[in-house]
């Protein structure tokens, strides 16, 4: 591991309890939170984990607001978190001069303006074991230390795979090789692109939001670039369980990821916003292209 990563992994990782609630009451003050589910066909899932944050701010005092942005569901996600106690938005009722893009970037970004908190918590709304750790443990190094302003989760995550202590399967065949190859100093990351982590507005807002499943790695770079590795810390949830996706799903996202890395790496620049796949049926292969990437959105502060 890189010398520098080494050190700030030693210096910026804590568990989750580590941040016994008592402490982050006493430190949060008149610090406002918000967390954030982006949502996409998740009505078996978002209920119960709205609800479990809800009481977690209700119990507390620790969360202000709970928000669903929806990104275009099919299901009844949006009434059954609304039912739940969220407030609910639809991604193309926000800022609907500028239009929607697919996937999970752009519902980050447009949150931005429907929420108030001072702290973004952002949360995968298709866990399936669900505590509220998840947010508590985020909140502590942003509650306890000014000069935190990103922080991310890590856990296990019981699969088929066999690196359920480090990250799933686009992390360890993508996502980890690109950041080591081209940003040695974020080596120390465990799960680069955790779905649940947190963030200060005063950093979100000046940030761009790339697109899809590209997101979590570029508010990881810039992050570091404009602030500095000690900006981000990390903390290890435990465990997490959530919903899976195929193969040729995973193929797309890594290449979101890719084009991220590379749009970011000095001089670098990555080609083409397409990928071919294939597909067999009744005995033909045939090409099957994806549109796998967008431009980023600018930051919030100049949108509009």
């Amino acid at each position: 591991m890189h010398p520098g990563a080494a050190a700030w992994y030693d210096r910026r990782t804590s568990r989750w309890s580590d941040w016994p609630v008592e402490r982050l009451v006493a430190a949060k003050r008149d610090t406002t939170v918000s967390v954030v589910l982006p949502a996409l066909d998740e009505e078996p899932t978002v209920g119960e984990i709205v609800s479990s944050v809800v009481k977690l701010g209700a119990d507390t005092g620790l969360v202000d607001e709970v928000v669903v942005v929806d990104s275009g569901s099919v299901d009844d996600t949006a009434a059954v978190a609304a039912a739940a106690g969220a407030a609910v938005y639809h991604r193309d009722d926000i800022l609907p001069e500028l239009g929607s893009r697919p996937g999970k970037g752009e519902v980050l970004w447009k949150s931005l303006l429907v929420t108030r908190g001072d702290i973004l918590v952002y949360v995968d709304a298709d866990l399936t074991d669900f505590q509220p750790h998840f947010v508590t443990g985020l909140l502590g190094p942003l509650l306890t230390d000014p000069g935190v302003r990103l922080v991310k989760a890590f856990y296990d995550r019981p699969l088929l795979d066999v690196s359920a202590a480090g990250g799933g399967r686009v992390t360890e065949l993508a996502a980890r090789p690109l950041l080591n190859a081209h940003f040695p100093e974020l080596a120390g990351v465990v799960q680069p692109l955790a779905g649940e982590y947190a963030g200060r507005r005063s950093l979100l807002e000046w940030l761009p939001f790339a697109a899809g499943y590209g997101v979590e790695t570029g508010i990881l770079i810039d992050t570091w670039r404009a602030h500095g590795i000690d900006s981000i810390a990390q903390v290890d949830l435990g465990e997490r369980t959530h919903g899976h996706q195929d193969t040729a799903a995973l193929g797309r996202m890594a290449a979101t990821i890719l084009h991220t890395v590379l749009n970011r790496v000095p001089g670098g620049r990555a080609e083409g916003a397409t990928l071919t796949q294939f597909q067999r049926k009744e005995g033909v292969v045939t090409p099957v292209t994806h549109e796998i990437t967008w431009p980023d959105r600018p930051p919030i502060r100049f949108a509009g």
